[in-house]
């Protein structure tokens, strides 16, 4: 992923040295258990810890790969230099997909860590402004359209919940990912002891893949970015929904525009929601990476490389924009700037369209059937929609059949917003206290 979508703590665990230092020590650790359970000479470990020092060289890896056109001999033909003649026990009964998919599942699971304390800072992030706009009173509308009032505290809730579950997916997804495999050719443990893969697991907090086949199944890395998409479109909704607020027609919210922030290198006058816009974008890239992983669980026999290629691609980019993402989107909530006069304005646009409701409510537990209730309040409703300087209480106040049956103090009762926010203390306790 390009610098600019980028964070360094993400990127460091995707460098060819951090990857290359995770071999090494998975190597090592295989060593280590070999000697114990009496496969190579005591002091063996010894030796091959001469290398952990050393400041892994990609250009030179690079260039022993150019003759031999295969990564891992390249690494441990690399790293024979600096252990000497102990080397030739490092990989004993290896193969490479034994280093190459416990490492993976290693940097997605530091990935993962990173991106889990993303969504709990982000989750604290919009605790906090739902709290603070609890009872701001604003309109709600289906379809685009104006419907009846909620509370802009309800709609951070609501994105609380979803990103409160997509951190339990995520912590399930790495669950998934947490496994490691050392076991041989065709993964049947011929030329290695079992005991080996359970030792070098346990030194990184994996589980011992049940059957590798060689290659960890990727249905595990499947579920893994299926789960970051849908965080992916759980992000895109939050800030398409700031983008339709932050409409001039609308301006209930808007991003931050900082002092010095340009908006329009010809409008000087624009202040444009760019950063909910560049996170539907990155949200697509995130998606991106679910098919792909998708097609990744069906190879050949014991093995292929075919998911080679794609998973060098997408697993150091989809995390990392992930993990950009969450950043990003919780530094505009933290900074989103609310108009609760403007959304009490938006309210009152709506010509008190929005307690149609309560009136076909109200007729029908007077005696009223629903069809007819419905017939009087439509007629009134589209009568206020197609003249702008009706008022739909004003009609329903001066309507006959309505106040035959409803009183006037039931219809001011009725007016209250009130009405509107009674179970908002509910829900909250549902969303936060559950």
């Amino acid at each position: 992923m390009i610098e600019r979508y980028s964070r360094p703590e993400m990127v460091k665990i995707w460098t060819a040295k951090e990857k290359y230092r995770i071999w090494f020590q998975i190597e090592a650790y295989a060593c280590e258990a070999m000697e114990k359970f009496d496969y190579i000479p005591k002091g063996t470990t010894r030796e091959v810890m001469k290398a952990s020092k050393i400041d892994f060289d990609s250009n030179q890896i690079n260039e022993i790969e150019k003759v031999t056109k295969h990564d891992v001999i390249s690494f441990l033909t690399y790293i024979s230099q600096f252990i000497g003649e102990s080397s030739r026990f490092v990989h004993q009964g290896l193969t490479s997909s034994d280093i190459l998919d416990t490492c993976l599942n290693i940097q997605l699971l530091k990935a993962s860590k990173l991106i889990e304390q993303g969504l709990s800072e982000l989750l604290d992030t919009l605790k906090t402004r739902a709290l603070e706009h609890k009872y701001t009173v604003c309109i709600g509308r289906s379809h685009g359209i104006y419907a009846e009032p909620t509370t802009f505290g309800l709609k951070l809730a609501q994105a609380y919940a979803e990103m409160n579950r997509n951190l339990n997916r995520l912590k399930s997804a790495m669950s998934e990912i947490s496994t490691g495999a050392l076991s041989g050719a065709v993964g049947t443990y011929a030329n290695i002891d079992p005991r080996v893969e359970e030792y070098v697991c346990e030194q990184f907090g994996l589980t011992p893949e049940p059957i590798s086949t060689q290659i960890i199944p990727r249905d595990r890395h499947a579920f893994f970015f299926s789960i970051l998409g849908v965080i992916a479109s759980s992000i895109e909704r939050v800030a398409t929904e700031i983008r339709h607020l932050s409409r001039s027609e609308v301006l209930e919210a808007e991003e931050f525009f900082s002092q010095g922030q340009k908006g329009s290198s010809a409008m000087p006058h624009k202040r444009n929601p760019v950063l909910s816009e560049n996170l539907t974008g990155l949200s697509r890239l995130i998606r991106m990476s679910v098919i792909p992983s998708l097609e990744n669980v069906t190879l050949w026999h014991e093995r292929d490389i075919s998911h080679s290629s794609v998973e060098r691609n997408i697993a150091p980019d989809t995390t990392i924009t992930t993990d950009f993402a969450i950043n990003r989107l919780t530094s505009i909530i933290k900074n989103l700037i609310i108009y609760p006069e403007n959304m009490l304005k938006n309210l009152k646009k709506t010509k008190g369209l929005y307690n149609s409701q309560q009136i076909l409510l109200t007729l029908t537990q007077k005696g009223l059937s629903r069809e007819k209730s419905y017939s009087i309040v439509q007629k009134i409703a589209m009568d206020v929609w197609s003249k702008d300087k009706l008022d739909f209480m004003d009609k329903v106040k001066s309507d006959k059949k309505i106040l035959s049956v409803i009183n006037k103090e039931e219809l001011l009762e009725i007016e209250n917003l009130d009405y509107h926010t009674k179970h908002v203390d509910h829900i909250f306790q549902k969303v936060f206290e559950t």
